[in-house]
Order: structure tokens, then C-alpha cells, then sequence
């Protein structure tokens, strides 16, 4: 039942040649009627299944009118579809697709969650609760990849960080010199499958605002390479990080799990030393062409902290720009790889950087950085509840691969596949969503559901 009994109507007295009022008052719609195939996806992984079982319930049973699994299935679908803020529970509660995504009737329902109940459910997960919802999404991307690809040579692991600027009392929010501001800095791991142009999420940590760049980087790895050789037994992995994980720690948990590595590493002097002769040789090449040059060359390299010296990857680049000087910019990557040095760096390093644009997706579509609870793990919450709906959505990615809308990042998909209004009617035998026809994408959504399950 709905609590609003008063429709404020709004007049454009001369916008065209006769009146045009507008009214919010159209009962059993939504404007998100292509959010069943979020639900169609997740019943294709089993993943909140496999989150909510996870949680322990411990309120007193007479009083709880929304189970856990409802409470973390509004907020993963919610965020999916751009509803990021809890606040917009009150809005949605009536929503007759969100009611239909949580199982229940879509017209006489019982209404969603309020705010205030998903707040105290954000607040109320243990630590211990939150590392079993990690090690269940990461179980589960890698089941569905398993399933996706019987046979893979080599499954390459980005990890990477990101800044989530805190603009209140959060706990562990600290000031970060270097992005200058209160932030936190979560860590995200990504899964790119043989030579697959998709990385796929499969974990995501956060962390306080002046952590190191390795903190959490080798419990997660010690986790998770475990979890990709029983699924893909016999195949390769490489780990790929950028230049604040190059420690000795770091190397030596790769070496002695036996993996590829390429890991980007700071200038010193004897790198740059190193570099001088190719740099010289790059600026003679820029000088004449008047265009940047680069020459790639290798050296052997161990530092006082090191047990042992390493091969690195010299990347020595002149950048030319148009009424400025030469300006010398040498790049480094230690590498047990034994390819040449400009494969290694061109290839195989360089292409890590796609990760940019994964985490933005999650920044501007999926709302990683909503961190705004005042408790640490409640905020740690927020960031698995995000990842969950990217997942969603890499998975409506993939349904999408053979349509127009094959290279569609998240804020496209999600307009053209989640955001449509819709009319919703139920029968005694059937509920029918009543879509707009002239929805510019409908051959797309149609080639989505018949992926997805539907007939």
C-alpha cells in the first residue's frame, strides 16, 4: 500500500501549442524495467545465493519482516541499477520490479526495506562475516569462469589501487599527502583469461587513507592463487602491479608461488644509470625526427633489500613536444619473463593499464566510493555490495558480447539494457512488462534475455 495520497502536477502552460502537464501517478511502473535481467544473470551465478548464506541472523525472529538475503539483494540490485544511495529505499519500496528482483508479488507485494533497515543491516556484519563475503564472490567469479572456459593457458591477475576521497568522520578515512586529501584507498584484483580483451572483477578490499600500496596485497594473493589452480589446473598465471608493490616481500611471495610476474618498479640512481645509454640514443632519434622516441634494453639489478639481483625491463622514452625541450621519461619493470624487452613492455606490462577503466567503471557506475557509513567494516560492506553489482553487470557484458552493444562499458549497458520505463501487469497466470516500443535497444535486450535464459 502506498503512503502517497496527494500527486503534485506540473504545468508547461506554453511549451508546445496546447498545455503539457506532467504527474508522477502511474501505479504498477517502473523505470526500471530491464532489471529482470540482473535477476536472470544472478540465477545464472548463484552469487547473492551464495552471499546471503554467508550471514548469520541474529535479530529476534518476531521481529524481522525483511531476511538478510532480501536486504543484500535490494542493495546489490539497487546499486546495479544506479540507485546507489539507501535513501532511495523510500522511493523504490513500491517499485513493482524491485519487488518482483526480491521475489515477491510485483502488484500486492509486501513493501521493501526502508533506509533506516538497510542501514542497521550495513552496520550490523562482523569482519569475520566480511572476509567470507570476499572468499564467496571471488569462489564464484571463478566458478563461472570455469564454467565459461573449460580450457585456459594462462590467467593473467591485476592488482591495482584506487583513491575513494571521504568527505566526513569516517573511521580510518586519514589524509593522503600524495592525493592530498581524507580518502581511503581500496585494493582491486582483476582476471583477464588467455588474451581476452575483458578483465573481470574478483575482489575488492578497503583499505585506511595512508596505507602502504602492499598492505592486504599478500593475504589476497595467498587466497586467491590457490582458488585458480584447482579451478584451472595446469594453466599459467601472471601477476601484473604497478610500481608501489615492488617490495621485497612481494617478489618473493611470486617467486616461490611460481608465477609469472611483471611489477613496475620507481627510478633510482643506478637505474637511471642504467638507462643513460639508451635515453642517449633515443634523444638522437627524437632530435632528428623531431617525435618522441623510445629504445627498450634490459639490465640485471638487486637492491641492498633484495636476496637476490633480478632482471629488469628498461623503457628509455623521450617525449618530443612542440616548442619544449627533450624530456627524458625512462619507465622500469622487474620481470621474471625471459621474452624481449619490448614485448614485455609493450604487450604484456602495458596492457594492465585497461584496469584504468574497470575502476572507473566502479567509481562512476557501481558507487565503490559510497563510503559514507561512519564504521570501517560497514564502509568495507559497501565496497562488496558494489563489486557484487559489477559482477552482475560484467555478466549482462557477456550476454552482450554478439550484439550492438558488444563493447558497452557499465553506464551505456545500464541505459540501454536496466533504465526503461515499464507498465507491469499481472494475470492469474502470467505478469507481463509492458516495455515501450520505441526503446532504441529492444533487439539488443531481446539477444541479452534469450542469453540470459529467456525462450
Amino acid at each position: 500500500m502506498t503512503t502517497d495520497t496527494v500527486t503534485q502536477t506540473v504545468l508547461f502552460p506554453d511549451l508546445c501549442d496546447r498545455p503539457v502537464m506532467a504527474a508522477f501517478n502511474q501505479a504498477h511502473s517502473s523505470s526500471d524495467g530491464g532489471a529482470v535481467l540482473l535477476k536472470a544473470a544472478d540465477r545464472r551465478l548463484g552469487l547473492i545465493d551464495g552471499l546471503a548464506a554467508t550471514l548469520t541472523d541474529r535479530r529476534a525472529p518476531p521481529r524481522v519482516q525483511h531476511s538478510l538475503r532480501d536486504l543484500l539483494a535490494q542493495r546489490v540490485y539497487g546499486i546495479a541499477c544506479g540507485h546507489a544511495d539507501a535513501n532511495d529505499a523510500h522511493a523504490l519500496a513500491e517499485d513493482p520490479i524491485h519487488k518482483l528482483l526480491l521475489d515477491r508479488d510485483p502488484l500486492s507485494g509486501t513493501r521493501l526495506a526502508s533506509q533506516p533497515t538497510l542501514s542497521r543491516f550495513e552496520n550490523s556484519v562482523s569482519p569475520r562475516t566480511l572476509y567470507r563475503l570476499g572468499e564467496t564472490l571471488a569462489a564464484t567469479v571463478i566458478a563461472q569462469h570455469r564454467q565459461r572456459r573449460r580450457r585456459v593457458r594462462r590467467i593473467t591477475v591485476d592488482l591495482d589501487l584506487t583513491e575513494d576521497a571521504t568527505h566526513g568522520a569516517q573511521q580510518l578515512a586519514l589524509f593522503n599527502g600524495f592525493y592530498g586529501g581524507w580518502c581511503y584507498l581500496p585494493l582491486v584484483a582483476f582476471l583477464t583469461f588467455d588474451r581476452e580483451r575483458r578483465q573481470y572483477l574478483v575482489a575488492a578490499l578497503l583499505r585506511p587513507g595512508t596505507a602502504p600500496a602492499t598492505v592486504g596485497v599478500p593475504s589476497l594473493l595467498r587466497r586467491l592463487l590457490p582458488k585458480l589452480w584447482r579451478a584451472f589446473p595446469g594453466a599459467t598465471i601472471r601477476v601484473r602491479l604497478d610500481g608501489g608493490f615492488a617490495c621485497p616481500e612481494i617478489f618473493a611471495l611470486l617467486e616461490d608461488a611460481g608465477v609469472e610476474y611483471v611489477v613496475a618498479m620507481a627510478k633510482n640512481r643506478v637505474l637511471d644509470a642504467a638507462a643513460a645509454p639508451s635515453l642517449a640514443e633515443a634523444r638522437v632519434v627524437a632530435a632528428v625526427r623531431e617525435t618522441s622516441a623510445r629504445v627498450f634494453a634490459e639490465t640485471t639489478y638487486q637492491a641492498k633489500t633484495w636476496a637476490r639481483p633480478r632482471r629488469v625491463v628498461i623503457k628509455a622514452e623521450v617525449v618530443a613536444h612542440p616548442g619544449r625541450d627533450l624530456r627524458d621519461n625512462p619507465r622500469f619493470v622487474v620481470t621474471n619473463l625471459r621474452h624481449a624487452p619490448e614485448t614485455v613492455y609493450t604487450q604484456i606490462y602495458a596492457a594492465r593499464g585497461d584496469s584504468e577503466n574497470r575502476i572507473k567503471e566502479l567509481h562512476h557506475a557501481l558507487a565503490l566510493g559510497r563510503t559514507s557509513c561512519t564504521r570501517f567494516w560497514a564502509n568495507q560492506l559497501r565496497v562488496l555490495l558494489s563489486a557484487a553489482a559489477y559482477v552482475l553487470t560484467q555478466t549482462l557484458q557477456q550476454a552482450a558480447d554478439h550484439t550492438a552493444l558488444a563493447r558497452a562499458q557499465a553506464p551505456r549497458l545500464r541505459q540501454a539494457l536496466l533504465t526503461i520505463g515499464v507498465h507491469v501487469v499481472r494475470s492469474v497466470r502470467r505478469i507481463v512488462l509492458h516495455l515501450p516500443r520505441s526503446h532504441p535497444e529492444q533487439e539488443a535486450w531481446r539477444q541479452v534475455a534469450q542469453h540470459l535464459g529467456a525462450t
